[in-house]
């Protein structure tokens, strides 16, 4: 936990705080005799101050956007797979507290646990150090670079309005691959193609997942740029 704290640039004053925010439920229930308590009150708490937060931060920095436009940024920002890749880039679910029957099953790699974790950190450091805190955090690791994640969360969406745009008459293809992993952590292989042509592979636990990444990809290569989650 001193480590995590390095690395998010944030002490707790009260550490017990932090290693509630890491404990999952199947840690928890494995530890009664210690009387843990689990992340689950404190996802709830981070994720009304994530919802505060991110809803004033569009509010004053995009002035022009209609309400329509700011609540589905406002979801790309703080939905599951974007909140665990925000998680991931500070290594968090390194720190995280599970089960032994969880951690054989690769919870520590599973996206609705790394984002739980994340809006559970988001729910201790308010406690601990009050509103100021959690919003200087959430701004930091979270509100950043939100084009890419815009991009990341609704990629599918966004790819067929370009092909639509600039290649009308070409067909959107996904392509599953292959699968991979024992059944309780099957990873899907989706390639996407582009009239016959392919322009992105992705993977996911998921296959709804693995295509998001397969167009994410694409877009990407269609933009000329050079990107990767």
């Amino acid at each position: 936990m001193e480590t995590l704290q390095r690395r998010i640039g944030y002490r707790f004053r009260n550490e017990a705080l932090l290693c509630q925010a890491m404990s999952h439920s199947s840690y928890a229930n494995e530890h009664r005799q210690e009387h843990l308590r689990d992340n689950e009150r404190l996802e709830f708490l981070g994720d009304a101050v994530l919802e505060v937060t991110s809803s004033e931060f569009l509010f004053l920095e995009y002035p022009q956007m209609p309400e329509g436009d700011m609540t589905k940024l406002r979801a790309s920002i703080v939905c599951e797979p974007t909140l665990a890749l925000c998680a991931r880039e500070i290594d968090l679910p390194e720190y995280l507290l599970l089960g032994k029957g969880e951690e054989m099953t690769g919870g520590r790699g599973r996206n609705s646990i790394v984002s739980d974790a994340m809006e559970a950190l988001i729910g201790a450091i308010y406690l601990d150090g009050g509103f100021a805190s959690a919003k200087e955090f959430v701004r930091k690791y979270v509100l950043t670079d939100i084009e890419h994640k815009k991009l990341f969360y609704d990629s599918k969406t966004i790819l067929q309005e370009m092909v639509q745009r600039d290649h009308k008459e070409e067909e959107i293809v996904y392509h599953l691959e292959g699968e991979e992993g024992p059944d309780h952590a099957k990873k899907f292989i989706v390639e996407v193609q582009i009239g016959g042509v392919p322009e992105g592979r992705g993977a996911g636990s998921t296959k709804k997942a693995a295509e998001q990444e397969a167009a994410y990809r694409a877009i990407i290569k269609l933009k000329g740029k050079n990107g990767c989650i």
